[in-house]
């Protein structure tokens, strides 16, 4: 039986592949046999690699329609055809929503819903016209299904993002499959950022059920089953990594007052 989670003569584009979840996106997929092109706003100092083959890079900002046609043309043209695209660029600085100026708000949702849309507008077009079609992913956030202060656009983008999904996937049918990977709290880098010292990010996790964050690995593994012929009946789906979610807070609060009682 052939290995299904086998990508070789496979094309993936993946952006934001240079650091973080994109760039373990990017290792897993070349480890897996793809071709796989990334994208970021700069040249990276060193591109992701797996025994001796690296990922191809493009300068793009996606958040500019000229570019990102570009930018997939550049990747179909490079790689021969397109099968997976993950829509992974995005992000947030902290602010609260009354302090958020117009600009601001408008970059964030251009970053985190305006891109992902162009993107899979122009790899749809490649993927309907070639043999096999093509799968399309989006990673979003659980800051899109849950309340979100400090980062309120950002939340609302990914929320509407995941609808975008199940539309994309009713509309592109059959010959396009489009899912989402809605990651939790995930240990990267710049973990530090998010949940402060060392003490912060175990305090983090011990919020989650099953008792850590969430590695880049999770969300890559997740990536290759979706882009996989074993997922071939999947589409339209939100895949949640949380470890579990986060117990509700009243029952925290609860559970607290009576040990304290």
């Amino acid at each position: 039986m052939n290995n299904p989670l086998d990508f070789t003569g496979r094309a993936v584009l993946i952006t934001g592949g240079s650091a973080g979840i994109g760039r373990r996106l990017a290792e897993r997929f070349l480890a897996a046999g793809a071709d796989v092109m990334i994208c970021s706003r700069s040249v990276p100092e060193d591109l992701p690699a797996h025994a001796g083959r690296s990922a191809a890079h493009i300068v793009a900002d996606v958040r500019d329609a000229e570019s990102v046609a570009r930018l997939v043309q550049g990747a179909a043209a490079r790689l021969g055809r397109l099968d997976v695209l993950i829509n992974n660029a995005g992000g947030s600085p902290y602010a609260l929503a009354a302090d958020a100026s117009p600009r601001f708000l408008d970059k964030i949702i251009q970053l985190n819903l305006t891109a992902p849309l162009l993107l899979s507008q122009q790899a749809n077009a490649v993927m309907q016209e070639q043999e096999g079609g093509g799968v399309i992913l989006n990673v979003t956030s659980v800051s899109g299904t849950r309340p979100s202060p400090g980062t309120a656009a950002y939340g609302a983008a990914k929320a509407g993002l995941i609808n975008l999904t199940a539309t994309l996937a009713v509309e592109w049918a059959p010959r396009v499959r489009v899912c989402a990977i809605t990651a939790g709290l995930i240990a990267t880098e710049k973990a530090h950022m998010h949940y402060g010292s060392a003490a912060g990010i175990a305090a983090a996790a011990g919020t989650v059920p099953l008792g850590r964050l969430g590695v880049p690995d999770d969300v890559a593994d997740a990536a290759l089953f979706l882009s996989s012929p074993l997922a071939s009946y999947i589409s339209g789906v939100d895949l949640t990594l949380h470890g579990g979610g986060a117990a509700p807070a009243f029952l925290t609060a609860v559970q607290a007052a009576m040990r304290g009682s």
